[in-house]
């Protein structure tokens, strides 16, 4: 039988992730970032990295305690769920990429043209990882599961170097997005890096559907084994053998977030394995639980919230309360940036939505409101 305080811990991840995400996404500045909260340039890995992948696991972490609930129901109504729910987050997924369905132009709004809408991203990457990592767990159980990831792994590689052209893990030469280009089309993909280049198309997703099982490995090996230190100590020793293989590989398949190598999805496992197991630690073990309060707000309804705050910061970015600047734009410039100028500013513009989205998550919670994606 699961423990309320398992839950906690699990909802404690859960939210720093979320809390996290939104951080990172929403400085006042984006040229006004201090290094830890921004993406490595292309090889690499920062704090920023770890936040989506360590959502990804947190996925995974929370399946392995509904997974058995599903598997008592049949096998019809296991895949229903499973697809339904894939489905589902994809849809939302793209609503929000298409949000506010209107832009401006010369002539004032207009509407979004379908034909440049992103189909990728977030979302659509969390509904496809969590739907393929699923159905693998469903059918081929947990030593197969297990197996799959390391072969996706190894595959992966072999794809990138095989089919990569002159340096198989830059942007230019990444297998990826010929790929991309092929089935989505170019208007439809992420041009943040100033070509055609998505960091959640579709060859990368592959080894992103790791990071969920792996995460479901761990929320059922917590379980299977209990409370114990002996648990704890192997969390943390598979932790750290992950984070060596992944510094190892990285010596010939460079840690990258924006094509997701398998050397990533092993360093970001490893390093979540770690945080997993300090957490369970001052949670389960110390019984310090006062400080949690915040972060479990977002980790109770850690999609409506991250969604929430993807619609807001949209709607910032529309309303503009004096000609030729947009909410975002003049919250930063008149509020946040006098107070701690440039690089503070930005910094306390981020944080003040974090405690917003907390506020919401916390009334939510005591309303006992709890949105199901």
């Amino acid at each position: 039988m699961t423990t309320p305080q398992r839950f906690l811990s699990l909802d404690v991840f859960r939210g720093l992730t979320v809390a996290a995400m939104i951080l990172v996404n929403n400085p006042g500045s984006w040229e006004y970032v201090y290094a830890p909260l921004d993406h490595a340039k292309w090889h690499g890995c920062t704090p920023t990295d770890l936040v989506f992948p360590f959502f990804l696991f947190a996925v995974g972490n929370a399946m392995s305690f509904a997974m058995k609930k599903y598997e008592a129901a049949g096998n019809i109504v296991v895949l229903k769920k499973i697809l339904t729910r894939t489905l589902l987050i994809f849809v939302i997924g793209l609503i929000l990429n298409w949000f506010p369905f209107v832009k401006w132009g010369e002539t004032g709004l207009t509407i979004k043209p379908l034909s440049h809408l992103r189909i990728l991203g977030v979302l659509p990457r969390i509904a496809l990882c969590y739907g393929a990592a699923a159905l693998i767990i469903h059918f081929l159980k947990d030593k197969g599961a297990f197996l799959t990831a390391g072969i996706i792994l190894f595959v992966y590689w072999f794809l990138l170097t095989a089919l990569g052209t002159g340096d198989p893990y830059s942007l230019q030469g990444y297998a990826g997005t010929p790929l991309d280009k092929l089935i989505l089309g170019e208007n439809h993909m992420y041009t943040g890096e100033g070509v055609p280049f998505d960091p959640e198309g579709i060859l990368s997703t592959l080894p992103a559907i790791c990071n969920v099982i792996f995460g479901y490995l761990a929320g059922k090996f917590i379980q299977e084994q209990g409370k114990t230190y002996e648990m704890l100590a192997r969390l943390m020793i598979v932790g750290c053998i992950m984070i060596f293989a992944a510094l190892c590989w990285d010596l010939v398949f460079p840690i990258n977030k924006k094509i997701w190598t398998s050397s990533y999805v092993l360093y970001t496992v490893g390093i979540a394995l770690l945080l997993l197991s300090v957490l369970m630690h001052v949670i389960e073990f110390r019984g310090k639980t006062r400080w949690t309060t915040f972060f479990t707000v977002f980790g109770k309804n850690p999609l409506f919230i991250y969604i929430l705050s993807g619609v807001v910061i949209k709607l910032y970015l529309l309303i503009k309360p004096v000609p030729g600047q947009n909410t975002y734009s003049w919250l930063y410039q008149h509020i946040f940036r006098p107070i701690g100028g440039n690089m503070v500013g930005s910094l306390l513009f981020a944080l003040f939505h974090v405690c917003l989205f907390a506020a919401v998550g916390w009334w939510m919670d005591k309303k006992k409101i709890y949105v199901r994606v």
